[in-house]
């Protein structure tokens, strides 16, 4: 389904400095974190089940206002997923609004555009953000690190 290769990195450095780069931008119009969590396989049956496991290891649901995002990836097992937490998940629309982001990021990803896929789906989620948690230099800013976390 997703043309991951086994014989060469899913991202390059540049498309890795492309997708944190879209997280920074992200981030700096709101209060709210986005992190990008990339493994092999997914040890869960179920991706969201895995991402909701990582959101809560990473430490995603201590931001201040509970507005973090994750997006995952399971390269070998073909698995994505975004999480978001209580507060960004409501008002960004629920349900319809993660799906139809879900969806537009398995478009990417079927094409062999990882790199873009991530970066787009980071810009939208970003844009989601920043529509219902704006910047407020009260916030404590960075709450979480920009880098893509890989797993295993």
């Amino acid at each position: 389904m997703f043309p991951f290769s086994k014989k060469k990195p899913l991202l390059s450095s540049a498309e890795q400095e492309q997708v944190v780069a879209c997280i920074r931008e992200a981030e700096s119009r709101t209060t709210g974190e986005l992190r990008v969590f990339v493994e092999s396989k997914c040890n869960k049956a179920d991706a969201m089940g895995r991402a909701v496991e990582l959101f809560e290891k990473l430490g995603m649901t201590a931001t201040e206002k509970r507005n973090a995002v994750l997006v995952y990836l399971a390269t070998e097992d073909r698995k994505y997923a975004i999480a978001g937490d209580k507060e960004i998940y409501e008002r960004a629309g629920g349900a319809a609004f993660w799906q139809a982001a879900a969806e537009k990021l398995k478009g990417h990803l079927q094409a062999g555009e990882v790199a873009t896929g991530l970066a787009n789906c980071v810009k939208e989620l970003g844009n989601a953000m920043a529509s219902h948690f704006p910047y407020d230099p009260a916030i404590t800013r960075n709450e979480l690190p920009d880098e893509i976390v890989f797993g295993k």
